[in-house]
Formats: C-alpha cells, sequence, structure tokens
C-alpha cells in the first residue's frame, strides 16, 4: 500500500507534462553518407514538433561564410510538404543564442525573397550585399511539416564579383519530431 500511495503523485503529476525543448542542432550528428565536403550550418527552431507552429533561424555565421553575400539560395527537399510563404520570410542579423539567451533577430535586412512553384528552392536577393562580418538568418515562420522526419536544407551562396556562380556553403540538418 505504501507503494501505492507513492506512487499517486506521480501519475497526477506525468500526463500533461511533457518537456517542450528548442531546436538546436545536436552535438552528435548521425548522417548515412558523410562526405567531406559537407559542412554543419546552426539553425535554431521555436518548435520542433509535427504541425506545430514554429518560427525558424536558418543562420549563416561569420565563421561559416569567406566572402560577402550578394545572393542566398535554399533548397529544399521535394518531400518537404509545409508552405512556404516569402511573405512569412526575412533576413535579419542575428544574435546567436546560447544556454542564457535565445536566438533573435536584431536587424531587419531589405531583401527580395522568391520561392519557387515547387516549393524546392527559396532565392533571397539582400537589397546590398550582406557583408563579411556577423552572423544573418533566414527568419522563416511556417507550420512544421508533418511526419516525423530529417530534412537536409542545402545554402548555396553567390558572392559579389564578375562570376555570377554560386557555391555550396553548408547545410541545415532539420529534425522534426
Amino acid at each position: 500500500m505504501t507503494g501505492l500511495a507513492l506512487m499517486a503523485p506521480a501519475d497526477l503529476i506525468a500526463p500533461g507534462t511533457a518537456a517542450h525543448a528548442q531546436g538546436t542542432p545536436g552535438l552528435m550528428e548521425f548522417r548515412w553518407d558523410t562526405d567531406r565536403g559537407y559542412r554543419k550550418l546552426y539553425y535554431f527552431q521555436t518548435s520542433t514538433f509535427e504541425n506545430d507552429r514554429s518560427e525558424w533561424y536558418l543562420t549563416l555565421r561569420e565563421k561559416d561564410r569567406k566572402t560577402a553575400v550578394l545572393k542566398l539560395t535554399v533548397t529544399v527537399p521535394d518531400y518537404f510538404d509545409a508552405k512556404l510563404k516569402p511573405r512569412r520570410m526575412s533576413l535579419c542579423k542575428t544574435s546567436a543564442g546560447s544556454m542564457m539567451s535565445r536566438t533573435k533577430c536584431l536587424e531587419t535586412i531589405p531583401a527580395t525573397i522568391e520561392v519557387n512553384d515547387k516549393q524546392t528552392t527559396i532565392e533571397v536577393f539582400p537589397d546590398t550585399p550582406l557583408p563579411m562580418d556577423g552572423d544573418y538568418s533566414l527568419r522563416i515562420k511556417l507550420f512544421n511539416p508533418e511526419g516525423k522526419r530529417m530534412y537536409q536544407l542545402n545554402a548555396l551562396i553567390q558572392a559579389p564579383g564578375d562570376v555570377p556562380m554560386s557555391g555550396y556553403a553548408g547545410s541545415w540538418l532539420i529534425d522534426v519530431d
């Protein structure tokens, strides 16, 4: 009887107290096909649960870029079933979060943002090239995709110069629970 008395409070507390972790990259990342060219980029999401309202910050830190940014292209997998709306996206200068503070936009950068018809490419054209110093993020407000999956979004950066060619900057490997 004393065992039941000790278990009763836990049963009353446990059902509605699920932990809500914010989504940031883990310390270890597992990928099936690892290659030397893969570069992990930092991201933050306010919710990791499927169909939940969330803000995603796809961040390009200063150390991840070697040049200024004239154009940012983000490739999205074709099985990503959330609606990507350009009006719900913005480019901003960010402060990366830590244990004591959240990732947040410090300043919104004027930019033109386009999403193709198949929802597999996001193109960001800042009004002026992003300088090499500072951290910048593409902030996306959306309802998380349905299904417990991982999504690899790739970043391609076009630098100012004579040759308009985009180069691989890295990838965000995002998990939805």
